[in-house]
Order: structure tokens, then sequence, then C-alpha cells
């Protein structure tokens, strides 16, 4: 900055300085120019010298043209680019209500479950209290009605012995009178026969069992018969049948506790949509987003002028920068016109106006140099105050994070306050640790400490309200009409069927029916008969075929009506012992499970009602427990994810640091450049000048030797002499 004081004060003094000296005839003002030996080469030398200088001019006027242009391009789309980075923190802070109201709103389901299961409280919880008590009698249920089941095949077996056992009796008291019947006719034919026919033996002709010996059944099927009579089964449809209701009984038996736990979710929802005013999200929200929009505001009413302004500035640096591109075709035009008017042999005084012209293109860019470089000066020394001391107040401190430890300081910018823009007076917001956790995604809550604030817990707190609903099941009293499995009289008559019901012993039976019916094969006797008749008379003959005949006809009848009923009977017989070997152990079991579980009834059973009244009351307050523990988890963890706001900071960064402070020292460095090469240019241009411009006063250079003697001969000195 003293650099560039010292060249606004000294580069016009220097100049006029210049000016003066030049117009005395001195600084080179006077028109003449000595002539030497190297005159070309030092001519050629400064001609690329200001072609250099010139090229170098030209490269810095170009950047700073570019930049300049760069520079308004920036502030011109600064107001739309900031307006969007505004926009999205708006869209952000609308986020955040709803995200609320998203998580208040759902409460609804905990409360939809709960109204539902307690307007539903008959068959939930009567549901519940019946599978309880379901899970100790089935199995006593279905142990007597497994021996029921049991006790009324064996009375249907037995029924079948019985029943078989007199159909036996009365075919056997038939073919009995039959038989005999056959065997006095079959005694006339053989006496008729006579001799041949003596040896014929008719003592098969008679049955081999007396059916009338099978051992009676009556006493079994007056012991099952009383069990069927009992109607035990019919008694124990009535368990079932209590069971079934008992989600009636607990519905007409709960109704004021339905009453009073509704009454309470209803005042639980009021406490949770209270929350939405309680919470300080909203104030952060509604502070902020005021803030947002008197930026926004502010940038409308300023957008216009600092555009109209930027316009200005724009135009002043182009003409600056046109006058250093002056300056650079002053050189140019020098440089060509010089040499294409410069001839050797013509005397300084004598030289042409094309190259005099460019002689003094070289002084008019001094002149300009000398006029304007201050201007150039003043413009770049704005521009690097303005640009580089806010680059690094502003860009470098945000990057080495300096500039955050200033707005954490209070009062140290006048008129901002952290803590107040946020809604959180008295709070102490340290902007550093917000900008690193809003870079990492975290919740608004966490990110702002407003736990420190505000707790949670007290705002969700809802145990007032679950205290009363527990305290209305503790008043609830449910009765089940009482449970009996089995009456005294009816458990004796299973004990007294299990032990009368045992089969008699049949062993002799199944002999005797394992036996052939008739003593005697009748197929065997017939056809000895027919033998007989092939040897006896003619009058016998026929009488034996008759005889035999008979006897087949008989055989057949009788197969034909006792195979179905001695096979039938055999069954029975089977079946009923192997049904009754396990009877009394049955029986007893299943008396034994059953005693137990009436015994277990009448002690447990108003424990079962209790604890599975606490098991719905626990599993109706869970859905609360959830749901508070999901809103704690969503509002310090997922609401208002505070990444939008370090993007927008870096949005804000990326337009002042990169867009329009880039472009500015671009600018100020661009002009610098060129400010600095117009010294070099002013030298080197009045010097090259000299070697164009006509002469007022010639030197002659002349290359004769002179006469000298012998010693010196050897040297060749040169003559100059002046022309007027």
């Amino acid at each position: 900055m003293a650099i560039g004081l010292l060249f606004i004060i000294l580069v016009p003094l220097v100049g006029w300085c210049f000016c003066c000296c030049r117009c005395c005839g001195n600084c080179g003002g006077r028109m003449y120019q000595k002539q030497g030996r190297r005159m070309g080469c030092r001519r050629r030398a400064l001609w690329a010298s200001v072609l250099l200088v010139s090229a170098l001019l030209l490269a810095g006027d170009v950047c700073a043209f570019i930049s300049n242009t760069r520079f308004s391009q920036a502030v011109s789309s600064t107001f739309p680019n900031v307006n969007n980075t505004l926009d999205n923190v708006r869209t952000y802070l609308a986020s955040i209500p709803q995200q609320i109201n998203f998580i208040i709103d759902s409460s609804d389901v905990p409360l939809g479950h709960a109204n539902r299961s307690v307007q539903d409280i008959g068959p939930n919880l009567g549901g519940m209290i019946a599978s309880g008590i379901r899970s100790s009698t089935d199995g006593a249920l279905g142990s007597l009605q497994s021996l029921l089941q049991g006790m009324e095949t064996l009375a249907a077996a037995f029924g079948s012995v019985a029943s078989t056992h007199s159909h036996l009796e009365e075919l056997q008291s038939n073919y009995s009178q039959r038989l005999a019947g056959l065997r006095d006719s079959l005694n006339q034919t053989l006496r008729h026969c006579g001799h041949p026919c003596n040896n014929v033996s008719l003592d098969g002709l008679a049955f081999s069992s007396n059916f009338s010996m099978i051992p009676g059944v009556e006493q079994q099927l007056e012991a099952l018969g009383d069990v069927s009579g009992s109607n035990i089964s019919a008694d124990l449809e009535k368990v079932n049948s209590t069971l079934d209701k008992t989600p009636a009984k607990v519905q007409e038996q709960s109704r004021d506790v339905v009453t009073k736990t509704q009454d309470q979710l209803g005042l639980i929802g009021q406490k949770i949509r209270s929350l939405k005013e309680q919470l300080p999200l909203l104030d952060v929200e509604e502070s902020v987003g005021a803030f947002v929009g008197n930026a926004v505001s502010v940038l409308e009413e300023y957008r216009e002028p600092i555009i109209t302004l930027d316009r200005l500035r724009w135009r002043v640096c182009a003409v600056l920068c046109c006058i250093v591109l002056l300056v650079v075709l002053c050189n140019v035009v020098g440089l060509l016109l010089g040499p294409l008017g410069l001839k050797e042999s013509v005397l300084p005084t004598q030289r042409s106006s094309l190259s005099n012209a460019g002689g003094n293109f070289f002084m008019a860019g001094v002149g300009f140099s000398f006029i304007f470089s201050w201007l150039l000066m003043l413009l770049v020394l704005i521009a690097f105050v303005l640009g580089g001391n806010i680059y690094v107040l502003v860009c470098e401190s945000w990057h080495s994070q300096q500039l955050f430890q200033l707005l954490d300081t209070p009062g140290l910018i006048p008129g901002f306050n952290l803590s107040e823009l946020l809604g959180q007076e008295g709070s102490t917001a340290n902007f550093s640790e917000m900008y690193r956790q809003c870079q990492q995604d975290a919740a608004l809550w966490q990110t702002l400490h407003l736990d420190q604030s505000v707790s949670l817990d007290e705002l969700l707190n809802i145990s007032q309200y679950t205290g009363e609903i527990s305290k209305a099941f503790e008043k609830m009293n449910i009765t089940l009409s009482p449970i009996s499995l089995l009456t005294q009289r009816q458990r004796d008559l299973l004990l007294n069927a299990s032990r009368a019901g045992q089969p008699p012993d049949f062993t002799p039976t199944l002999e005797q029916l394992n036996q052939n019916v008739t003593q005697g094969s009748l197929p065997d006797l017939a056809a000895e008969l027919e033998k007989l008749a092939d040897k006896a008379g003619v009058e016998v003959k026929e009488e034996l075929k008759a005889d035999a005949r008979k006897l087949r006809e008989l055989d057949k009848e009788m197969q034909m009506s006792f195979s179905g009923p001695l096979q039938s009977l055999k069954e029975n017989i089977h079946s009923v012992q192997s049904g009754a070997v396990q009877l009394e152990a049955q029986t007893k079991a299943a008396l034994d499970k059953a005693s137990e579980t009436q015994e277990f009834l009448e002690r447990e059973t108003a424990n079962i009602i209790k604890n599975e009244t606490w098991a719905f009351l626990e599993e109706l307050l869970g859905f609360f427990e959830t749901y508070i523990s999901w809103a704690k988890s969503r509002l310090t963890g997922d609401v208002a994810r505070c990444k939008p706001i370090a993007q927008t900071l870096d949005n804000v960064e990326a337009i002042t640091c990169d867009y329009i402070l880039d472009s500015l020292n671009a600018f100020w460095f661009s002009l610098g450049w060129c400010t600095f090469f117009l010294l070099p240019s002013i030298i080197l241009a009045v010097k090259l000048a000299k070697f164009y411009r006509r002469m007022d006063i010639a030197d002659v250079y002349r290359n004769e030797e002179l006469e000298m003697p012998p010693t010196f001969n050897f040297y060749k000195i040169p003559r100059p002499s002046t022309r007027h």
C-alpha cells in the first residue's frame, strides 16, 4: 500500500519534472543523437525490449479486461445464486414443522391400537384369560373325552357280543331240531338198507358247541351304560362353553374400565399434540426464517443499485484498460513505423517522416503513461485494499476457522448475536462446533444442544395418564362361572365302570368257536351215503341219494347262517379283551389328571385372570413406550438434519471467494502488472524514440585513417564532426 501511494504521488511528479526538463533541452529533450559504432546494436536491443514489455503489457491488459468482465458476471449472478441458496434454506426450515407434525401425527398409530384393544377388551383380554385356563384344562378334558370314547367303544363291543350270543343260541335251537329230524330219517333209510349200511355212523349229526354256555356280559353293559346315562360328555362340553363365554363376560364386566381408559387415551393425545408448541425447534425455525426473510429483502432492496454501480465500475475499469491498450498500441505502431522508415545511411537530421512518426508514437505512449499511470495505480490500490483484505479477512479466516471464533465472540460484531439469531437467548452457541456437526449432517437438536434447555423426558412424560389407566385396571374385578370337570358321582361311575367293565373268561368260548359247527362233517356223510347208494338195492338207492342231498343242503345253509355271527363274535371278543386291558389304568390316570386340574383351577383361576390382565395392560402401555422412545430418537437424531445449512454457508463462501473476490484479485493483479511494466516501457520508449525521430543537430561519424608515424600506423581513430 505504501508503494502504491508513493507511486501515485511520485509518478505524476516525475512526469511533470521530466516534461519540464525536456522542454529545457535536457533529459533527452535536445534533438541531437551522438553517433557511434554500436548504434545499430543498441537500437535493435531497445526495439526488442520495447516489444517484450509491450507484450507483457498486452497480456496483463487482456487478463485485466477478462477479470473485469468476470467480476461483473459474478456480481450479476450473485443475486440469483444467493436467492436459490436462501430458497434452499427456506425449504429446509419449512421441513422442520412438517417433520415434527409427522412425529406427532404418528401418535395416532399407538392411540388407535390402544383404543381398538380397549374397545375389544372382551375378545382380547377374555381370549387371553380363556387361553390361560385352556392351557391347563385341555389336557384333562382330552383325557376324559378319550376315556369316554373308549368306554363307548367297549360298550358297543359288549353289546355286539351279547346280541351275537343271543342270535347264535336261536340258530342253534332251530338247526338242532332239523338235525334231529334228519337223523331220524337217515335211521329209517339205513334200516331199510340192511346189512350194507350197518357201518354208517350218525353221531356227527349234532352241534359240537353249546352256545348257551357262552358267558353273559349283562353286568359290563349295565356298568358302562350307567356312564353313558350320566351325561358326562355334556358336562365336559359345558366347560368349553364356559370358556367360550369368557370374552363376553370380560366385555360386560369392564365397561367402566374401558370408559376411563378411553378418557385417558384422549388426554394422552392432547398431551402429545401440545408438544408442537413447546419444542424449541420451532423457535429456531421462526428466528432463522425471519433472518432469511430479512436477508432476502435486503438483497432485493440493494440489487438494482449494486448492479448499476457495478456497470459504472466496469466502464471505468474498461476505460483504464483501454488506456493501457492505447499505450501498447502506441508502442506497437512505433515499433512498426520506426524500422520501416529508418535507413542506416541517412543522417539523423534527414530521417523520413515515417520513421519520425514512429518515434513520436513512442513519445505519445510515454505521455499517456505519465498522465494515466497514477489513475491505474489508484484503481489497483483500491481494488487491492478491498479484494485482498476481504479475502484475508473472510476467505482465509474461513479456511483456518478464525472467522468462526469471531462469530463466537458476543459483541465483537455489532448487531450480531448468534444465540439471539437462533432464538436461544441465554445460551452460548458455538458457531465452529455447529458448522462441524452440520457438515456431518447431525440433527439440529444435537447441534444446538437443546437438551440443555428443554428436557424431552418432561415434554413426553405421560406417566400421569398411564398411572390412571393402571389404577382403573387394578380396580377391575373379573369373575368367571365356576368350572367343574366331574362330580363325585361321575367319578364313582367311571371307577365302577373301569372295574365292572372287565370282560369274563372267553378262553373256552374261543376254543369252541374255532371248532366245526357240527361234530361230524356233513359233506363226508353225504359222500358215504352216495357210495352206499351205488351198492344198495333199487328200492333204497333213491332214498340214500335223497338223504345225501339233504345233508349237503343243510351243511351249506348252516355254513351261511353261522359263519358271519361266529366271525363277528370272535372279533368282538378280541375287541373287548384288548379294549379292557388298559381301561382301569386309563380311568385312574384321567381321574387323577382331572383332580389336579380341578385343584389348579380352584387355586389359580384368580391368578390367571390377574396375570393376563396385567399382561394386557403392559401390552397396552407398551404401545406408548415404543412410540415415546421412537419419538425421542427421531427428534434428537433425525429431525432437521442441518447439512443443508453447512452447504448454504459453503455456497456463500464459494460465491464470495471463488467468484467475486477471485475475479477482483485477478483484476487488481493484472492491472498492477500493467502499471508496473509501464515504468520500463517509459524508459525504453524514450530511449528508442531517439533512434527514429528526426534530429535537429547532426553528428557525423567518420571512419578515416590518420597519418601517423610508422610506429602508430596500426591505430585507426574515427573523427566525429558537427554539421548545422
